[in-house]
């Protein structure tokens, strides 16, 4: 990747929807240079695919909730049992296995509390293995996930 690949790459994060003549004229491309790149990185795998990105409170989902959970034990079998039934729920925006004081760090996003307590009771609680839960409400977002960065690391600069 250079860094026409990495300008087209955060242009496509900001917008994907825009048609590829107006990608391909903010990072200074030809329209069929630009079209053949896309395509590249799509190929290399390194675009994933491509989704519409939603307003929560527009959907009536005003509550981010992240929340800690240990597990029992961290046997591969639990791990496993764990991670099924996490991907099993809707509800569950984000499952992360970490390191620290929690096996995993869920999000969640709810109408409002009584929401994220219907959420906790028909789906948080029925994860199996569960030894501690801890909750923290969001109180508000300061920097939303927008896309990762493509910059050129210094390594690819020299």
């Amino acid at each position: 990747m250079d860094g026409f690949d990495h300008q087209v790459l955060s242009e496509l994060q900001i917008d994907s929807n825009r048609p590829i003549a107006e990608i391909a004229e903010k990072v200074n491309l030809s329209l069929s240079a630009c079209h053949r790149r896309i395509k590249a990185l799509e190929a290399a795998g390194i675009i994933d695919g491509y989704a519409a990105r939603l307003d929560k409170h527009a959907l009536g989902l005003e509550v981010d909730v992240f929340v800690e959970i240990s597990l029992t034990s961290q046997s591969q079998e639990t791990l496993n049992m764990f991670e099924r039934a996490a991907m099993a729920y809707d509800e569950i925006l984000e499952c992360h296995l970490t390191t620290g004081s929690a096996d995993y760090i869920i999000r969640v996003a709810a109408r409002d509390v009584p929401d994220y307590d219907r959420i906790h009771r028909h789906c948080l609680a029925k994860l199996p293995h569960v030894a501690s839960m801890r909750s923290t409400f969001a109180l508000r977002s300061i920097k939303p996930w927008r896309g990762y960065p493509v910059t050129l690391g210094e390594r690819e600069k020299s």
